[in-house]
């Protein structure tokens, strides 16, 4: 009996997901475990499994469709048999459009490049067959645009009407003539305006490539959906908070003795969890926070939102763009459960698995941003609204210290470099929370 398979909800807050890649596609055989298709939330990446053995009789999506939580994505059963039944009218008009698109793509949209051209950019061949749309190839042909030398955007490579619209954004408006002697002669207008009216290009503005060795220097390169919603979160935060970021050391021979005990342990057997400096660190802001319930908080306009536990979010760093997964009711761990908190969440983002409800911006009170392990010595970390502070750990240096009866040696100091809103928390109040954090590491007892 055929099977549906829908594309899954990852989390209350996902409404649709983009398909990075249809690995099965109609008409292939498939069993039950075999990877179907991959898709990504705005944050994590995920594979959609086939829950039998069968056929692929339907596949409604291609590879870089958007597509809405739980709507159908395949049909699995054996090679004939009748689906109909399980499908809604919605997904059956769905179904004939796929089938009406194919045709078009096949019977219009195929057009077969009979020379051997070449790029006028690059100077290189291009290939002999181009698909172009037909909205695209009218609107190319009314503006004097050669498809061929396009890279398209659409499935398969196809070039659609966006891409013929990004070239007329970048160009400026022609002529009759202009356009006509374009379509002729195969030139474009120079960058920037042109010399008519209103920076209309004329005949005279059209120039060739001049070099077609250093012609093109650059690469346009698409960036993807995560990097989009950073950018966006990234310059949200600027643009609607008052960020400050001060700068602290604090002394870390404790932490280095720890880790040295903790190295032997690790040797000796009696510890299997790989405690880290980083480690260290977080455990000592979690009892800083405890002690400065203000930092532990959102800011919400004109509303500040205190929180009684403490969900600590950690920056990772992923093939993929940063991520910032969250440890909730972190306070309740001890140091070796904090570690594999970390350890896990760290993990999950790497392979694509995290739940997006812990990559939330609002499922964390207080975030750390670890770049250490890099030799940063210093840097301004940015915060992750709503919440009103990051911390962001630095390399180890030695700095002099006066060890007392006029005695100076170089000890080794972590860098500490505490970013707040100023519209929720005082100058004081940050330096003084900052300096907790400092004495909670100079300080630091852990059991293991």
């Amino acid at each position: 009996m055929a099977v549906v398979v829908i594309l899954p909800k990852q989390g209350q807050s996902v409404e649709s997901c983009i398909i990075t890649e249809i690995k099965k596609k109609k008409g292939d055989s498939v069993k039950k475990g075999d990877v179907l298709f991959s898709y990504e939330t705005d944050k994590a990446s995920f594979e959609e499994e086939s829950p039998v053995d069968g056929v692929v009789l339907e596949c409604f999506y291609q590879d870089g469709d958007e597509v809405p939580v739980l709507l159908n994505m395949m049909v699995i059963g054996q090679p004939g048999e009748d689906y109909s039944a399980l499908l809604g009218e919605e997904v059956r008009g769905k179904e004939q459009e796929v089938s009406n698109n194919e045709q078009e793509v096949r019977g219009k949209e195929q057009v077969t490049v009979k020379a051997e051209p070449v790029n006028q950019l690059t100077n290189q061949p291009i290939n002999q067959s181009t698909f172009v749309s037909p909205r695209a190839k009218n609107l190319a042909a009314k503006e004097s645009i050669e498809t061929s030398q396009l890279a398209g955007s659409g499935p398969n490579g196809r070039v659609i009407e966006k891409d013929i619209q990004s070239v007329l954004e970048n160009r400026p408006k022609m002529t009759p003539l202009a356009k006509q002697i374009a379509a002729q002669d195969k030139i474009q207008p120079q960058q920037g305006s042109g010399s008519g009216l209103a920076g209309t290009a004329k005949s005279t503005d059209l120039q060739a490539v001049a070099n077609t060795v250093y012609g093109i220097d650059f690469e346009d390169k698409k960036i993807s959906n995560m990097r989009k919603l950073i950018a966006k979160a990234m310059h949200s935060s600027l643009q609607n908070s008052a960020q400050l970021t001060h700068h602290l050391g604090a002394d870390a021979r404790r932490m280095m003795e720890l880790r040295k005990k903790i190295k032997k342990a690790m040797e000796a057997g009696t510890l299997t969890t790989n405690i880290t400096i980083n480690d260290m660190v977080c455990f000592a802001v979690i009892k800083a926070l405890k002690k400065f319930p203000n930092v532990n908080s959102h800011f919400l306009d004109d509303t500040m939102r205190l929180f009684n536990k403490v969900h600590l979010a950690l920056a990772v760093d992923t093939e993929r763009g940063l991520m910032v997964p969250v440890v909730r009711n972190a306070d309740d761990l001890s140091i070796i459960g904090l570690a594999n908190q970390f350890k896990e969440i760290a993990n999950g983002c790497r392979k694509g698995g995290i739940s997006p409800e812990l990559l939330a911006s609002e499922a964390g009170t207080f975030t750390v941003s670890n770049l250490g392990n890099y030799g940063v010595e210093m840097f301004t970390p940015v915060i992750n609204l709503p919440q009103t502070a990051i911390l962001g750990v630095n390399t180890i240096i030695p700095r002099p210290k006066d060890l007392g009866d006029g005695v100076y040696a170089f000890v080794p100091y972590i860098g500490l470099s505490l970013t707040y809103d100023h519209r929720a928390l005082d100058g004081g109040e940050a330096t003084r929370f900052l300096k907790q954090i400092a004495i909670e590491i100079e300080t630091l007892e852990i059991e293991f």
